[in-house]
């Protein structure tokens, strides 16, 4: 195979590549969307059995501690795979924007196709390049895992000002107690989706 040949099949090969990339990337937002309607539709249904029991202030407390425990164990299972889906989706852009520098570097000439794939500041900011971004912490919080996991941490404070207000406390601090967990909530799945997220600058 002479040095044509062996260009035009790897050129086959990573147009190739570029496609099942972009399928890939297409199933993750399909899931993570998917995902974040089933846990987002189970709290408003566990709203609107609230609704019907709250005629009845003997049957809240039991509702509420059967719902909420559910509601946070799959808001929490909800969030881990979402940010395993926003990983992968991360891990195919940026396979794909170094497929896209090869087209660049070998085929652009001097015209201005796929530059943002070869933009400095490293594979990164590449990545960000692409989806029409700046890097940096704060777009972390725009992420579908991240809605979720706002949600988890209001439905952890929420639990929590229930339990300290049976437990005998006041309202004003078993709301303080249940605001500085949904806090501690929140910041923790911040620090995971940072911790696990490949685009980081």
């Amino acid at each position: 195979m002479d040095d044509k040949e062996r260009e035009q099949a790897l050129l086959t090969a990573l147009t190739t590549e570029h496609f099942v990339l972009q399928t890939s990337r297409s199933a993750t937002v399909t899931e993570s969307v998917g995902r974040a309607t089933i846990f987002l539709s189970l709290l408003s249904a566990a709203l609107i059995g609230l609704g019907f029991v709250s005629g009845n202030d003997a049957l809240i407390p039991p509702y509420l501690g059967a719902v909420l425990p559910t509601l946070v164990i799959t808001g929490l299972l909800t969030f881990l795979r979402l940010v395993q889906n926003m990983v992968e989706n991360e891990v195919d852009l940026e396979r794909m924007q170094r497929i896209r520098a090869y087209y660049h570097e070998r085929f652009a000439g001097g015209h201005d196709f796929f530059l943002d794939a070869v933009s400095g500041g490293g594979a990164a900011r590449a990545t960000w390049a692409a989806v029409g971004n700046r890097p940096g912490r704060a777009q972390l919080l725009l992420t579908t895992a991240l809605l979720v996991g706002a949600v988890n941490a209001l439905l952890a404070g929420l639990g929590v000002t229930l339990l300290t207000g049976l437990a005998g406390l006041s309202t004003g601090p078993a709301i303080g107690v249940g605001a500085g967990v949904a806090l501690l909530a929140f910041a923790a799945q911040f620090g995971h989706v940072e911790r696990s997220s490949t685009a980081q600058v």
